[in-house]
């Protein structure tokens, strides 16, 4: 008995199914290690291993028979622990960069702004921005979710009800975003609040340098040392992607199974949709400002295969902000302002594009008329509720909790227990697009502040990530 316990509940090898799929895992590792030494250019090594993830989660639930539940599989849940070391291993490492590193760059983006710089506009900007397209999103889910005709002749019977999580009120949501305690907002990961106390921070030191120069320096150099440092630490840990997007994706296939999506493959299908307009949306945003289409996937080929296997936009933030600098050729201080913000509010896939399908099929599975009125509440609701919402994995449900309760269908909620079961393989689009509404808002309203490079956004020698971190 002792053995076994050992066995399943502290190695987590019971099977030699386990042993051989952990095997192929490390064995994928020298596949990706064989295109590194080849040279090849890191974001391709990334779309490489989204293929192999792809590919060896697929395998390996042919190899459990396609079950229906996962969980119910015991070398599965083993498989897709040893997978998550690998994977959530390096979304932690990730995340222990994000509160230095926002924390850092904004004191140091205001320290070095010019007497011209105007701060009010930066954040204006990149407030309308981030909840415009957000709400833009929430039209589109709205259109495609009515389109496709969701949760209409839906069968409600036999699903399986979640508990809905507790709502907070708008003022508290507001109120808990300002940083009355800095050390636990930093604890928290409340960015927004991370962004208050280092604009404040970085606003008195402008303030201070005029007259005591000399006493305000030292905390000046230190500021700059850390964020050398920081970034460097960054560029360490981000070489490790192509290896952890093997793992994170053939994780999500292993645990929720392929079988999991046929249920509801019309709202994933949706969802997809919704997605793919809104990417042409920004797209469009993208040629307003003059700028290359297709120089802007090119370049943002890293941050977005990240955000979809990782389904993290917080744990994306480092690469993200990296990206927008080194290849998009936005300023550092806009750069970090706005991805750091677009991380935790006005998500265009988690609380725009998502809420809205939600809704429509939730009120089409009770029968509940819609007219003019309920469309415009739940635009509000949307909008409203996307500020802070957290770029971590899961917390769209919180959001699609405040909009299906915010147009008074929270008594249906349970009806969405089938679309919550595969929330994951949602969540990758999502956190996608999420990521996508981020950048393209960084790189307009840089656009607008003439704060973008444009010989570096269109220069077509690239620096890979192993020269950033020479």
């Amino acid at each position: 008995m002792g053995e076994s316990s050992f066995l399943t509940g502290f190695l987590m090898i019971s099977n030699i199914k386990t042993i051989i799929f952990i095997a192929l895992l490390i064995g994928t590792f020298f596949i990706v290690k064989h295109f590194e030494k080849k040279k090849v250019k890191f974001s391709t090594r990334t779309i490489y291993a989204t293929i192999i993830g792809l590919i060896l989660g697929v395998i390996i639930q042919l190899v459990a028979g396609l079950p229906e539940d996962p969980s119910q599989v015991d070398w599965l849940q083993e498989v897709s622990k040893w997978y998550g070391l690998f994977g959530y291993g390096f979304m932690d490492l990730l995340k222990m960069l994000v509160v230095p590193m926002v924390f850092v760059s904004i004191i140091r983006v205001i320290i070095n702004m010019k007497e011209g710089d105007n701060l009010q506009a930066l954040t204006f900007k990149s407030l309308g921005m981030l909840l415009g397209t957000t709400c833009l999103a929430a039209i589109i889910g709205i259109v495609v979710g009515n389109v496709m005709k969701l949760g209409v002749g839906f069968e409600a019977t036999g699903i399986e009800a979640p508990e809905m999580r507790e709502i907070t009120p708008l003022v508290d949501t507001l109120r808990g975003l300002l940083p009355s305690n800095p050390v636990l907002s930093m604890a928290d990961g409340n960015i927004v609040a991370i962004i208050i106390f280092a604009t404040f921070l970085g606003l008195a030191t402008n303030r201070t340098k005029k007259k005591y120069m000399d006493t305000v320096k030292p905390f000046i150099d230190l500021v700059e040392a850390f964020y050398k440092i920081i970034v460097s630490v960054a560029m360490t840990v981000i070489k490790f992607m192509p290896y952890a997007v093997v793992a994170l994706l053939a994780n999500t296939i292993t645990a929720r199974g392929l079988s999991s999506m046929i249920s509801v493959v019309q709202f994933v299908v949706a969802l997809y949709v919704a997605t793919a307009i809104l990417f042409v949306v920004h797209l469009i945003i993208i040629a307003a400002c003059g700028l290359n289409p297709i120089t802007y996937i090119k370049n943002a080929a890293e941050p977005l295969l990240l955000a979809f296997t990782s389904r993290s936009s917080l744990g994306t933030l480092p690469v993200t902000i990296d990206t927008l600098v080194k290849k998009h050729g936005v300023e550092e201080g806009v750069a970090s302002f706005t991805a750091s913000l677009g991380a935790n509010m006005g998500m265009n896939g988690c609380a725009g594009i998502y809420p809205a399908l939600m809704a429509i099929t939730v009120a089409n599975m009770a029968g509940i008329d819609k007219d003019i009125s309920f469309y415009v509440m739940l635009l509000v609701v949307i909008t409203i509720s996307s500020l802070g919402i957290a770029g971590l994995p899961g917390t769209a449900t919180m959001a699609v909790s405040v909009v299906v309760s915010g147009v008074g269908l929270g008594a249906y909620f349970p009806l969405a227990g089938g679309i919550l079961a595969i929330d994951p393989i949602l969540d990758m689009g999502r956190t996608m697009i999420n990521v996508n509404g981020a950048s393209v808002t960084s790189i307009a309203v840089g656009n607008s502040l003439g704060k973008i490079d444009k010989d570096i956004y269109n220069r077509k020698n690239t620096v890979t990530t192993e020269d950033r971190s020479a």
